[in-house]
């Protein structure tokens, strides 16, 4: 995977569970994030400025592959590349656990574009995201 964008985190201890790892819908904060910063590392406008102008970028869906648990104070690193397909945008977004580079998640976040509550091809985000496009398969 040849990732564009990397985002290091700290998981908090009020985000695990009472097994002391972190609890799976956290991992979705966690891609959600990165995402947004991703935006704001590239020069991008923010998915809250965009909304300003009618356009979202809304998840369509969201594929969550669990395989090495993070616990409270655990440092990691969420590593993000790109990929346009039909009208969607697809994001794959893979979390390590910093000590050890151990992968701790796999996920593959859908997103389509809405202009005014419409779906619509999203060129709006092409010439933004074209340097970061991921060529080769998964």
């Amino acid at each position: 995977m040849n990732y564009v964008y990397e985002l290091e985190m700290k998981a908090r201890d009020y985000e695990c569970d009472i097994q002391g790892i972190v609890n799976n819908a956290n991992y979705q904060h966690y891609l959600e994030h990165t995402r947004h910063e991703f935006l704001l590392a590239i020069g991008a406008p923010s998915f809250a400025q965009f909304h300003e102008q009618g356009i979202d970028a809304v998840v369509a869906r969201i594929t969550l592959s669990f395989k090495t648990p993070l616990r409270g104070g655990d440092v990691f690193v969420c590593k993000l590349a790109l990929k346009r397909e039909g009208i969607k945008y697809i994001f794959y977004q893979d979390i390590y656990r910093k000590v050890d580079g151990k992968i701790c998640l796999k996920g593959v976040v859908e997103l389509v574009s809405l202009v005014n509550g419409r779906l619509v091809e999203p060129i709006m985000f092409d010439q933004i995201f074209a340097p970061y496009i991921q060529k080769d398969e998964r």
